[in-house]
């Protein structure tokens, strides 16, 4: 048992899920889980369905057409002016009749497409690769399992497309054996039905075969994808020493940084200042502090967000330039002031308390 395990993870044995970096790297490439068969099945599902509902008025548009063919436009005088006209009018008319088919089928296969891959443009597919060109890369293509595959795939299809249809039309033989007897447009209206109920039926059939595809797909999609442990640890050693994210995290960092301390400034006792250049935040409470804190500091805008913060506040803000200059250079936020700056602080902090109306024992 440990020897196996020692060659898997000596050959670089597969059995890790994809991390996130490559998941995203592989979709630039335009690699997911999708099966075409979805977008297929739906869009010959929704054009069924609107058949179905619309079905009337699409023949009676039609029929429109027809009777103003023959009523109207024969009766127009031969001329290029009236041929120009009636070309222009007969292409609005079949526009407007058939522009909702071809609408409800571009939002079928748009709306299961997106649902598999969600929004997705991927340049590399409109290059042109010669490699594909290859005959041998061809027919290696074509002698493939996948291909075998997609072969079985499309035999179960016409297999069960030919089966539903069969029984329905089987059903209803009786009728059918009686069309001869029936008004040219019973019978049209009869066959019209039965064609669309058989398509909707075949397109319902097809969706179910279609979401199996689609598990299928996903499931050899994160079989392919899958990762070493080697392969875990290489991507974790070039992320690290990638100029791009560690930039990024220093950034990210920082805001946090920046967040929570401006989090503190209303905690602040006094905001000391430079005026216009530095800003620092002092905090100090006789019973849980051995000395004043600096809980923000800040340069010119970092200084004027935290002046704004105090002022929103009602917290002092009190000049003095060498000692706003001398915290910020050298204590830092989270810090006790030093000792040689006690009595400048401890000036700064009685004349607040005062002004105040506070009282807090003074440091000596």
């Amino acid at each position: 048992m440990l020897l196996r395990l020692d060659l898997q993870l000596f050959s670089g044995e597969k059995t890790e899920k994809a991390t996130p970096h490559k998941r995203r790297e592989t979709r630039k490439k335009g690699e997911v889980a999708k099966s075409p068969e979805v977008a297929q099945a739906v869009t010959l599902l929704f054009s069924f369905a609107f058949l179905m509902i619309s079905g009337k008025s699409i023949i009676a548009g039609c029929l429109d057409i027809y009777r103003r063919s023959f009523q109207e436009y024969l009766q127009w005088d031969l001329s290029i002016t009236s041929v120009q006209l009636l070309f222009n009018q007969l292409l609005w008319d079949v526009v407007k009749l058939v522009s909702p088919i071809f609408a409800v089928v571009l939002v079928a296969g748009m709306g299961a497409n997106y649902l598999q891959v969600g929004v997705m443009f991927n340049p590399d597919s409109l290059k042109i690769k010669l490699g594909k060109l290859n005959p041998l890369q061809g027919f290696k293509r074509m002698f493939s399992l996948r291909s075998l595959v997609e072969l079985l795939k499309s035999i179960l299809k016409m297999v069960l497309t030919a089966s539903i249809a069969g029984m329905m039309i089987w059903k209803q033989k009786d009728e059918l054996l009686l069309i001869g007897q029936k008004s040219l447009w019973d019978s049209a209206r009869f066959i019209g039905t039965l064609s669309v109920q058989i398509g909707v039926v075949v397109a319902i059939s097809l969706v179910v075969l279609a979401a199996g595809d689609y598990f299928f797909q996903k499931f050899e999609f994160e079989k392919k994808i899958r990762m070493s442990k080697q392969d875990i640890k290489d991507e974790y050693k070039k992320m690290e020493g990638d100029p791009f994210i560690k930039g990024k995290r220093r950034a990210k960092q920082r805001e946090l940084s920046m967040n929570r301390m401006m989090q503190e400034v209303p905690k602040a006792d006094v905001i000391i200042t430079n005026p216009t250049h530095y800003a620092v935040a002092i905090r100090y409470d006789l019973e849980t502090m051995d000395a004043p804190v600096v809980i923000a500091k800040g340069k010119d805008y970092i200084a004027l967000k935290i002046k704004e913060i105090a002022k929103q506040n009602k917290i002092m803000t009190v000049e003095n330039r060498p000692l706003a200059r001398s915290l910020f250079a050298s204590v830092e936020i989270g810090e006790s002031i030093p000792e040689e700056m006690f009595n400048s602080v401890g000036e700064i902090l009685a004349y607040v308390y005062y002004q105040e109306g506070r009282y807090k024992g003074m440091m000596t």
